[in-house]
């Protein structure tokens, strides 16, 4: 039997690599996709994955990164939308450019990201889509201008993309991250959230009964203030 299909968006040391582990541990043929290969290569060839580069700034590198592993892999299952980037300042410090990049990759890449998998999610009548959201999303400040306008429209659009596709059987949630993020070994009284752990809260969603699905679950350390 072909193994079921996750592609992750965004890899990194952190979130990216804690949430392919968790895939590949769960029986998936994991996608690892990430502006370089540098990181994500070795990463894959100790989960047992494929590393494709792809800048989601550039939706031709998006088409055809995706093009690449439904060839390798087959059609995808679950998406895991982590790419994100914001230059934090207020909104007299930051470049117009910066603000433009920051929709680029956290919005405009998530668009064309899901019309690359919608296509046999829909004919299965099944798939899931996560999005790695951010606190900034709800509530801007001064020094995340640029980011919490990108985050915020992702996380609009992936409210569209929810109540659009739910009917149809494809789960699309977010996972709204409030907090520093730390590492797998820290101490369990430490005051940033361990990738494992938001790991285990997304593979939730993605495997979460039709029943009782979830659009936004946030996540933040025991001792955060909020």
């Amino acid at each position: 039997m072909d193994k079921p299909v996750c592609v992750v968006i965004g890899i990194g040391p952190k979130n990216g690599r804690a949430f392919a582990t968790r895939f590949a541990n769960e029986g998936y043929a994991v996608a690892l996709l990430s502006r370089s290969t540098d990181y994500s290569s070795g990463l894959a060839a100790e989960i047992g994955g494929k590393a494709y580069a792809c800048d989601v700034t550039d939706p031709a590198a998006i088409e055809r990164a995706f093009s690449q592993v439904r060839q390798d892999l087959g059609d995808v299952d679950v998406l895991l939308y982590n790419a994100g980037s914001g230059k934090f300042g207020t909104f007299d410090d930051v470049a117009d450019e910066e603000f433009e990049r920051g929709w680029q990759i956290n919005v405009r890449g998530l668009l064309q990201s899901v019309r690359q998998v919608v296509g046999p999610m829909r004919e299965k009548g099944a798939g899931a889509i996560v999005v790695t959201g951010a606190t900034a999303s709800l509530r801007g400040k001064p020094f995340t201008a640029a980011f919490a306008q990108a985050k915020a429209a992702q996380r609009s659009l992936a409210q569209s993309f929810a109540r659009q596709l739910g009917p149809e059987g494809i789960h699309v949630a977010v996972v709204i991250v409030d907090g520093m993020i730390g590492t797998d070994d820290q101490d369990e009284d430490a005051t940033a959230l361990r990738p494992a752990d938001i790991a285990e809260t997304v593979h939730h969603l993605a495997t979460q009964p039709k029943s009782a699905w979830s659009f936004e679950v946030d996540v933040r350390p025991f001792n955060e203030n909020w």
